[in-house]
């Protein structure tokens, strides 16, 4: 028969301690969380946003209307000129490209390329660079026309 170890019995681990993690701030706004606590009788923290569920937009910042008014940038930005998107509409169409073939060829979204035609678009040298490109005319500089 197998002896017994007579002396004192001792633990040889250490306890561990599981704790529950805390739950994520997406987790706690979601309304069934919400209502499970509010059944369960915890806690539950509600906060009125101030202005929430309006459309009304905060008056800025005085004092910088005053550095808006007192600056040397002119108020509006330049906008295509008239002969650079006449020039853009006739060698597109002497192409017989549509504007939407010419906004795939260069690799940008149709309304780009109606607003150039327009005139509505803030000139960007690296879409005028794909126009150019692609239809062969000089759109920038001094002999653009």
């Amino acid at each position: 028969m197998p002896t017994r170890f007579g002396g004192a019995v001792t633990q040889d681990w250490e306890p561990v301690v599981l704790h529950k993690s805390k739950p994520k701030a997406q987790d706690l706004r979601d309304p069934k969380a919400v209502n499970r606590a509010l059944r369960s009788g915890a806690p539950v923290q509600t906060i009125k946003k101030f202005d929430a569920g309006s459309n009304k937009k905060t008056a800025g910042p005085v004092v910088n209307a005053r550095k808006l008014d007192e600056g040397t940038e002119p108020a509006a930005l330049d906008r295509v000129p008239t002969d650079v998107r006449q020039t853009i509409q006739k060698a597109r169409l002497e192409k017989k490209l549509s504007q939407a073939e010419l906004a795939k060829l260069i690799n940008e979204q149709l309304k780009v390329v109606q607003e150039y035609e327009n005139g509505k678009a803030v000139p960007n040298q690296a879409v005028l660079a794909k126009m150019e490109r692609v239809l062969g005319v000089k759109l920038r500089g001094k002999s653009g026309k």
